[in-house]
């Protein structure tokens, strides 16, 4: 009995210490019907009803569809929720596995962004994560070579888009919430993949951990105060890397590479970490991290890139840029049908891989917030073909700005316009004369000379990260 009520008090107390600060703070339990959920839920709801706590409680389950009793424990869900009179949000998700990510690393990010999205309002989303999943995580961690940031295991208290992600049994041990739920009486869903052996997290909770809690009666207590440590540590690593930010970042994607080259290199790593975290960017390998370092020195005519596993890091002159894997869209080209413009008043074209659009109208359209660019040209002569392409034969041209014709190539090169985004310009053609690069220029023989029969172009684009 006494076990029990230190459970009891245990769990109760965390649980008050968490929300009582914040009584009009929406939770969103994330139940999935096992044991830890279910004691959260069971804990909650029993806090509502003797008005120790006034927060609304609202329950989400995700359905992930993995196991051939998912439906059934969707079922439970909805009965628990029935029996202590709260509200259930169900999701059901088809899952797909991507490249460098594990199944249950999709899940847990699928079931995340249900969680988000059950609340527009800033809510606690609460999680029945305890003492033993901390050591879990923490051991996890520290086979994969994880750093101070991966062996901070979980924070108690973290920022989740809009919410507070919130553990609030953390310091819990596995032993006091079972005991919570057998003195209640509570059943709860068993699932069949925590058996599983072959998943790295079920090996460590069945083989290793009980063999060290034999040895060390403490373990699960000691390898969360090391966390707690880590989390510390890691805390001062990010303050000292956002002070480098302010120095080394020249725009929202771009750091100066001068600049970085007179940090040390453990602190341009750490920089580098914190600047691809920022952009919710998975972390490069040390491999690609010391690549990364080498490049920076390249010869100044070197453009080198960097692929990440969803992203790239290139170099140009005396910057280090973060972008995006860019489709070849060379061979793109699209035929504009001016025609349409007697009777409408703009033509928009759709560009290929994220380029946003162009339009060309037949009045200015300056009142247009999402304008990137916009300039008037010519109109076309009779029968002369309209297209945008991105390709081109590095013809002859003559900008509104020079005196005297370069190829386009040297033009785009004077610009100082970065190789890679060279190839994302849309031209415009008539016939195969060069009009304008879109962005940047048009060529003089096309300047606008009359408004009233001019076009106007303007793009809608999305170069930004």
């Amino acid at each position: 009995m006494a076990i029990f009520l230190n459970s009891v008090n245990t769990i109760e107390s965390a649980l008050v210490k968490c929300f009582n600060s914040a009584p009009e703070k929406k939770i969103i339990i994330a139940y999935s019907g096992g044991v830890d959920s279910q004691v959260l839920l069971v804990a909650l709801a029993t806090l509502k009803q003797r008005e120790q706590l006034s927060n609304n409680i609202v329950v989400c389950h995700v359905n992930h569809g993995l196991s051939p009793n998912a439906d059934s424990w969707q079922a439970f869900a909805q009965q628990q929720c029935d029996r202590y009179s709260l509200p259930l949000i169900t999701r059901k998700l088809q899952l797909k596995k991507q490249p460098q990510q594990s199944l249950e690393a999709i899940a847990r990010d699928a079931r995340y962004q249900v969680l988000i999205q059950a609340s527009i309002e800033p809510a606690f989303i609460v999680t029945g994560h305890h003492l033993n999943d901390q050591t879990e995580t923490f051991l996890l961690a520290l086979k994969r070579g994880s750093g101070l940031k991966g062996l901070s295991a979980m924070p108690e208290n973290s920022v989740l888009a809009q919410h507070n992600l919130l553990r609030p049994l953390l310091s819990v041990s596995r032993d006091e919430i079972l005991s919570y739920a057998q003195q209640h009486e509570l059943s709860w869903i068993e699932d069949e993949s925590n058996t599983d052996e072959h998943y790295d997290r079920n090996f460590l909770r069945h083989q290793i951990i009980p063999a060290l809690s034999e040895r060390w009666p403490s373990i699960n207590k000691t390898i969360a105060r090391s966390a707690r440590h880590c989390f510390e540590a890691q805390q001062l690593l990010n303050e000292l890397a956002e002070q480098d930010l302010t120095v080394c970042q020249t725009a929202p994607d771009k750091l100066s590479i001068v600049k970085l080259n007179s940090l040390s290199e453990a602190r341009l790593k750490n920089l580098l970490r914190h600047f691809l975290a920022n952009h919710q960017l998975l972390m490069p390998t040390g491999q690609q991290l010391a690549q990364i370092c080498q490049q920076l020195n390249a010869n100044n005519d070197k453009s080198p890139v960097i692929q990440l596993a969803n992203c790239c890091l290139r170099r140009f002159q005396h910057e280090l840029y973060l972008t995006h894997i860019y489709q070849d869209i060379s061979s793109w080209q699209h035929t504009i049908d001016v025609d349409t413009l007697a009777t409408e008043p703009s033509v928009s074209v759709a560009l290929p891989d994220q380029l946003g659009a162009v339009s060309i109208s037949t009045n200015s359209n300056t009142s247009n917030t999402d304008t990137t660019w916009q300039t008037a040209i010519k109109q076309p002569n009779v029968r002369q073909l309209v297209t945008i392409r991105f390709g081109h034969n590095n013809p002859t041209c003559l900008p509104e700005y020079r005196q005297h014709s370069r190829s386009l190539k040297k033009v785009l090169q004077e610009l100082a316009i970065p190789p890679w985004q060279r190839k994302r310009l849309p031209f415009i053609f008539y016939d195969d004369e060069l009009v304008a690069v879109v962005g940047h220029f048009v060529c003089q023989g096309y300047l606008a000379d009359n408004a009233d029969s001019d076009y106007f172009i303007s793009w809608q684009s999305e170069l930004s990260f």
